[in-house]
């Protein structure tokens, strides 16, 4: 197993688990973009590149995208952003401490907007904000995380960076193609999510999707606990 995960560069001594456990907050990203765009409107909750583009949209009046949303999106990631940047001040020396303070309060917003779902139904403004809100935060406190933990080609929200090495260091631009494995597998996992997350959502439901990715962060969180109080070398930043 372990020599697996090493051909695959999903194995590094200075960053431990974290390779995995990010991989796993991919699909959670992809989950939760296929609730925000198909049940909440065109709109995303992880992806702030596409959210401005919508906003664009919904400023000069195109059908189907709508400026609160897209502004409350944008508003309520910056804000996650925001106690991500505080966290990792905070925990600046212990990658997982660090990690799974992430974790837990993703984890709690995420069950938020889970019990909001259920309450309310998301395609109504009282249930569709507060999911919008819930989930922003949620994703940008997972970015500004990823972004401290510093994993390479694993940012766990965006691939346009992570594409853009997969070619440009590629053997044919002459580069010598450096975890080609990793760059492989944190696409497949934005697309496993996206395509689970949108089978779900269109066949039982936005709940639903939100349940899997609490069940996964739950799992990844119970996995990443232990290591709150070890010493490992990847726990130094």
């Amino acid at each position: 197993m372990g020599a697996s995960l090493n051909r695959l560069a999903m194995s590094d001594p200075r960053d431990g688990p974290l390779p995995v456990f990010l991989m796993l907050l991919t699909i959670v990203t992809g989950l939760v973009d296929a609730v925000s765009y198909l049940a909440l409107g065109h709109v995303f909750v992880a992806n702030m590149t596409g959210n401005v583009v919508f906003l664009a949209f919904a400023v000069v009046d195109a059908q189907e995208f709508s400026v609160p949303a897209s502004f409350t999106a944008i508003v309520a990631f910056l804000l996650g952003a925001l106690v991500g940047g505080r966290l990792a001040r905070w925990q600046s020396a212990h990658r997982g401490r660090l990690f799974g303070a992430t974790l837990l309060l993703e984890t709690s917003l995420v069950g938020l907007a889970l019990a909001v779902s259920l309450i309310a139904l998301v395609s109504t403004s009282s249930g569709r904000y507060p999911t919008i809100l819930a989930l922003s935060v949620a994703m940008g406190l997972q970015n500004a995380t990823a972004r401290r933990l510093a994993v390479p080609d694993l940012t766990t929200t965006v691939l346009t960076l992570t594409l853009t090495g997969f070619a440009a260091d590629s053997k044919l631009a002459g580069g010598t193609s450096p975890r080609f494995g990793r760059r492989i597998i944190a696409t497949a996992s934005m697309f496993l999510g996206a395509a689970i997350g949108a089978l779900v959502v269109l066949s039982v439901g936005a709940s639903a999707v939100l349940m899997l990715a609490l069940v996964l962060l739950a799992t990844v969180l119970a996995t990443a606990l232990p290591h709150w109080r070890t010493t490992d070398a990847w726990t130094s930043s």
